[in-house]
């Protein structure tokens, strides 16, 4: 049952056994430690204050004893004031420990013993033999004491030397305890101290054990699908958690394997397109491009040697056919071109733009400006064909009211060198920026702008293949403006 328990439910009940012996501890540390400062209040604020007193109590009732003697040897008033001040320090030594020993009937009982024995003496001894002086005058004789009033006073000595060592013996029994009590309290913490100690090393190994190990043991089957082991089945022991875990990226595995066929699946359908393609593009460039170039050649041979021979309407059609077949040849290159771009390319280099531009602008009839162009990598082949089809596309389309002005700058933005294609001719509206950048899409009659619509459909691809986009800033209104970005890289050194 408690091996399927979760890591949690385990760290938990660890926890929870831990806390528990703690409280426990913490309870009986309480109680021991009040304990502890009970006996010792008892011997420093009681039992140590009433062992002085009765020690003091035995040193008054001597003084009390020898000043009536000597009193009753010489009569003198001095003797009776001693005797008078150590009846006093008695009242109030009996008043301060019976205060001190309040609670401890026994001890109590034997400063009852020692106080009543010597009030006795004071009323049957020395009390009417100050009297006699004082009536008949001091002698020797009055100040020694006879043989009872001798074992009198010992049995009083002997009562107070008892309450002593009951006071000793009870200070020492409370001092035994209070020392017991604080090795238990001490053992106590230690005690707690090695419940932490051992809650803390079977948490580290049962962490090492449900999540480290397994952990590890995960990451180990991780690593051998990365290198490739596809079919790998990853399968781990541990707690749920982990197990689960385990499960999720197994899970993961086999849809890493199902996407992968399907991966695999489409690459081969690619290859069959591409292919097909290739066997497109060959059979458009030699054997559609053959026939074509026959009737394009003998359309013009009829158009050169019947023209205004026969009449009007079959030399319309002769030029029709002549611009058709023409056109036609014109589409077919193109879209050649078009099919081209990312399969037949060279490897990337370092290609200034400037220098393409300045290429272009001395190929034209001026009107091209440039400013602060990049060294970027890319196809050069692929670069100057899209530069010049936006640099000719803002040339073609010139406005009729003013010579062409076509200016191409750049800037840097986010990582991306942003190059712009700006010009002032007609301009184009903003519904169409999408439509101008599909293949063979036209805005104006063939008689009125010649081409076939591929330039932009071939700038769009050439950009993306480099890996940035293109587009028609719609806030340009006097003429055409085009945006496209390019990756900064540093140049190769």
């Amino acid at each position: 049952m408690v091996a399927r328990w979760g890591l949690g439910r385990r760290i938990t009940a660890l926890c929870a056994a831990a806390g528990v012996l703690l409280v426990i501890v913490a309870l009986a540390a309480t109680g021991t430690a009040a304990a502890n400062r009970a006996q010792t209040a008892r011997v420093l604020d009681q039992l140590g204050p009433a062992a002085t007193n009765a020690e003091k109590l035995m040193s008054t009732a001597l003084r009390e004893q020898s000043a009536m003697r000597a009193y009753a040897a010489n009569g003198r008033t001095a003797d009776l004031d001693l005797y008078r001040a150590a009846v006093a320090d008695e009242r109030a030594l009996d008043a301060s420990t019976g205060r001190l020993l309040a609670g401890q009937p026994a001890l109590l009982a034997r400063l009852r013993e020692a106080t009543g024995g010597l009030a006795a003496w004071r009323t049957d001894g020395a009390e009417p033999l100050a009297a006699r002086v004082a009536a008949s005058g001091p002698s020797a004789a009055l100040g020694t004491p006879d043989d009872t009033q001798r074992a009198r006073f010992q049995r009083i000595t002997a009562a107070i030397g008892g309450l002593q060592r009951a006071v000793t013996d009870a200070r020492e029994s409370a001092r035994r305890s209070a020392r017991r009590t604080g090795d238990l309290l001490v053992g106590l913490v230690v005690f707690a101290g090695v419940v932490v100690v051992l809650a803390g090393f079977a948490l580290a190994v049962l962490l090492r054990r449900l999540v480290t190990r397994p952990v590890v043991d995960l990451a180990a089957e991780v690593r051998q699908v990365a290198r490739g082991d596809y079919k790998h089945e990853i399968a781990v022991d541990g707690p749920p958690e982990v197990a689960r875990l385990a499960h999720d990226v197994d899970a993961m595995r086999q849809q890493i394997v199902t996407d992968l066929a399907l991966v695999r699946s489409a690459q081969e359908d690619l290859t069959r397109s591409n292919r097909d393609l290739e066997q497109f593009a060959y059979v458009a460039s030699h054997d559609l491009q053959e026939p074509l170039r026959k009737v394009a050649s003998f359309c013009q041979l009829l158009q050169r040697r019947y023209a205004g021979q026969l009449d009007e309407r079959a030399d319309q059609y002769i030029a029709f056919a002549v611009d058709g077949a023409q056109r036609m040849q014109r589409l077919i290159n193109d879209l050649l071109a078009f099919s081209r771009i990312g399969r037949v390319t060279n490897d990337f280099t370092d290609v200034d733009i400037e220098k393409v531009v300045a290429r272009i602008a001395n190929e034209r009839e001026g009107g091209v400006t440039w400013a602060d162009l990049p060294t970027v990598r890319g196809d050069e082949a692929l670069l100057t064909a899209l530069l010049t089809n936006l640099v000719s596309n803002a040339l073609k389309f010139r406005h009729p009211d003013r010579p062409p002005a076509v200016h191409v700058s750049a800037r840097r933005v986010d990582g991306e060198w942003e190059i712009s294609c700006a010009d002032n001719g007609i301009g184009i509206e903003p519904e169409f920026a999408e439509k101008i950048f599909v293949i063979f899409q036209r805005l104006h009659p063939k008689d009125v702008y010649p081409g076939t619509g591929i330039g932009l459909a071939v700038a769009k691809k050439i950009v993306e293949y480099h890996g940035g986009h293109i587009w028609l800033d719609p806030d340009r209104r006097d003429g055409t403006l085009i945006r496209f970005t390019l990756p900064a890289e540093e140049a190769a050194s």
